[in-house]
């Protein structure tokens, strides 16, 4: 039987499925690295291949919905496939989990800067880190685009998504032209009466002025929700887009943050694991300590929640039409695609000399063959990283 149709294992009992669903996320917290293509890649083979807790399938319909909703793409993941296993307590355990790990790393970052006024650097860490990564997304894409990528015509998708994103096209604009252009073909075909089956070093944060007591009263923690809550409402992209939205709203409008703190909090989102979200955190601690942090993480990640809660059980209807399924197996194949481009970026910048190419064969050789736990791999390049800087 083809593995990719088995079917799924009998699930033990509700608390169980919660426990197992707090254990998971939890650790994905605490070992994604590497932004939202990486997360999604840890995440598939996780529930797919290790738990078998959805299908490719599944997994692909759950990706595609999520590309087409606002706000943190691995986040809202997580909250799917917490709900999927375990309902509504799965998807508020899942998301949390996902979350506070990171939150909390970011909040003590923040407290580090507010406190001494800079980071200690992390750059040797993340050089042997990147390549890991590299390698768990090319090995999640493949086993992804086996299933996605159905016929010739899904293939065509899938290239034209590439050179289209690559041009600088709106992603969004991408996901619903691959979902239309797929239906829309195999209608025809129907009708035809034809069948179709930054480097090392780059996240070292310099001195910073401490802002303590510095900020004005206007900035409390309502307002500061507020905020942070209409960002998450309508942020589609990466969080590089966010640092866009970050930089007109508190920047440019309020004159909450300089320039140089905002890109601080963006290095911040990036270099610690999990959502590159949680630069909230790290915003709002700066803004109004430890009540602000939490109003902005909350603020920030709520709205996926709700986005999830509301469109989670639309998907398998979806499924069962045949216009909507075509639509969504267009969508999947140019979510992947979009993830390939991410990973083309990804790679140029992990695999700067031999060392981190040398570190990236290994890891999808223990991938490949031996099944190796990811989380295990992205602890092993971390602690190469900071041996072979040793060593020069």
């Amino acid at each position: 039987m083809d593995p990719r149709l088995r079917a799924v294992p009998e699930s033990p009992p509700v608390e169980g499925r919660l426990s197992e669903i707090a254990s998971l996320f939890m650790r994905l917290g605490l070992t994604a690295f590497g932004g939202p293509a990486a997360h999604i890649a840890m995440m598939q083979r996780e529930v797919v291949e290790r738990r078998q807790w959805l299908t490719q399938e599944e997994f692909l319909d759950l990706l595609g919905a999520t590309n087409f909703i606002p706000g943190p793409n691995s986040t809202e993941m997580a909250i799917h496939v917490g709900h999927r296993r375990g309902g509504w307590k799965g998807l508020l355990v899942a998301g949390a989990c996902f979350i506070l790990p990171a939150a909390l790393l970011t909040l003590g970052c923040g407290w580090l800067y507010v406190r001494y006024g800079q980071l200690p650097q992390a750059s040797a860490t993340l050089y042997g880190i990147k390549p890991v990564i590299v390698a768990v997304v090319v090995q999640a894409l493949w086993g992804l685009g086996r299933t996605a990528v159905k016929n010739e015509t899904l293939a065509a998708v899938g290239v034209a998504a590439v050179v289209t994103s690559v041009a600088g096209v709106n992603e969004l604009l991408v996901l619903l032209a691959g979902g239309l252009a797929y239906a829309v073909s195999a209608r025809s075909k129907r009708r035809s009466g034809a069948g179709g089956s930054r480097t090392p070093g780059a996240f070292f944060l310099g001195t910073a002025p401490a802002l303590a007591g510095a900020v004005s009263p206007a900035v409390s923690n309502t307002s500061i929700f507020l905020v942070f809550s209409k960002i998450g409402s309508v942020l589609f992209g990466s969080g590089y887009v966010l640092l866009a939205f970050l930089r007109a709203d508190l920047v440019q409008s309020r004159h909450w943050l300089t320039e140089g703190q905002l890109l601080d909090a963006v290095a911040v989102g990036q270099m610690t694991p999990g959502p590159v979200f949680t630069t909230a955190t790290f915003v709002g601690y700066l803004l109004h300590g430890t009540g602000g942090a939490v109003a902005a993480t909350v603020g920030i990640f709520a709205p996926a929640f709700v986005f999830v809660a509301l469109s989670g059980p639309i998907i398998p209807r979806l499924r069962r039409s045949p216009w909507a399924a075509r639509f969504l197996d267009g969508l999947n194949v140019a979510s992947l695609a979009l993830m390939g481009v991410v990973t083309w970026s990804l790679a140029q910048a992990a695999l700067v000399d031999v060392w981190a190419v040398g570190i990236m064969l290994v890891s999808a050789a223990m991938l490949l063959r031996h099944k190796m736990n990811s989380a295990w791999l992205v602890l092993g390049g971390g602690a190469l990283g900071n041996i072979i800087q040793w060593m020069h």
